[in-house]
């Protein structure tokens, strides 16, 4: 538990009504299944899972973008979940978000000195449009693009990738917001390009001290930008802890098996590859008992034990060199 976190996620449901195929018979998609999960200030939490997992749509939830099934979103003391209207428009600027495409996340018919202004017009922030315009130029500094005049009169459609999403944080960060989420903000770019992008952001953080809810299905990428991560697997939280602690003793066999696919730089590595078995199942059928146990390495190993097929484990805390700061959700973590 983070104290007097920023952002405090409680039982989070994200429930969508699915139909299944070839009938007109409808089900329920559980793309969020009681999510829980608490962010400091100026703290880097990290979501890692594959496609479908529900990351994003956890993101979509603080957002506000998508409505919550059950739960509460509490930022800076106030439940998102009861906002609506006006007051949660005047909430926006302190939460603000970065897409994880840039070609499609700007308006091509806009000068990059457009895009950025328009949230301060949109929250009437500025006195005048002099002043705005120097917030604009601020901030498009920040974000690396220099000069910033001259790229500021361009349109976003002349910009490279990479510059694309440095003009979507600098209009994410112009509104010195307390919390950004960042929905695969480099997933869309180059390699060389990405950890550019990462520098402006963590010296946003430092300068700014923002908090991020950083969504990845990358874990090597996550350990190197992240203070802790938090692992997702259809729809729920299965592992928990500090980013170095979580790489060096994954105890979730989900976790077990990303963790082995890391590249590590030493050339003749005997480490032994995890290669799950099939896919993630459907939302709209989540498997008795342990959600992961169809894929489960560890479940055929100790012969199919009755508890991983009946019982859904919760996240309890397990210790490592005495501490107490590592959660995982398997009936065998111990």
């Amino acid at each position: 538990m983070t104290n007097n976190p920023i952002l405090s996620i409680k039982n989070l449901k994200v429930i969508f009504s699915a139909t299944v195929p070839g009938t007109r018979k409808k089900v329920d998609a559980r793309a969020v299944d009681g999510v829980s999960l608490d962010i400091a200030r100026a703290e880097t939490v990290a979501l890692v899972g594959e496609s479908g997992s529900g990351k994003t749509s956890i993101a979509n939830a603080v957002m506000r973008l998508v409505n919550p099934s059950a739960g509460s979103i509490e930022f800076e003391g106030t439940d998102l979940v009861k906002l609506s209207g006006e007051a949660l428009r005047t909430m926006r600027p302190r939460f603000q978000m970065i897409f994880q495409d840039p070609f499609e996340s700007l308006d091509p018919r806009r000068t990059v000195l457009d895009t950025v202004i328009e949230p301060l017009i949109i929250h009437k922030i500025g006195a005048s449009d002099d002043e705005r315009r120097a917030m604009a130029i601020t901030a498009l500094e920040r974000a690396g693009l220099v000069p910033a005049e001259q790229i500021g009169a361009r349109f976003t459609f002349q910009l490279s990738g990479g510059q694309r999403q440095r003009v979507a944080i600098a209009s994410a960060m112009i509104l010195e917001p307390a919390l950004v989420v960042a929905d695969e903000p480099v997933s869309m770019l180059d390699v060389s390009l990405r950890a550019g992008i990462l520098k402006v952001m963590r010296d946003m953080r430092d300068r700014m001290g923002v908090s991020y809810l950083f969504i990845t299905h990358d874990l090597s990428l996550a350990w190197m930008f992240a203070d802790r991560i938090a692992v997702v697997y259809l729809g729920r939280i299965i592992e928990e802890a500090p980013s170095a602690e979580l790489i060096a003793n994954p105890s979730h066999p989900y976790t077990q098996a990303l963790v082995s696919v890391i590249p590590v730089p030493e050339t003749n590595s005997n480490r032994e590859r995890i290669v799950l078995s099939g896919e993630i199942p459907n939302p709209t059928a989540i498997p008795a008992g342990c959600r992961f146990h169809p894929r489960c390495p560890k479940f055929r190993e100790l012969g199919e034990p009755s508890q991983c097929t009946t019982q859904d484990p919760e996240l309890h805390t397990i210790t490592f060199n005495g501490e107490g700061v590592h959660k995982v959700a398997c009936h065998f973590a111990d």
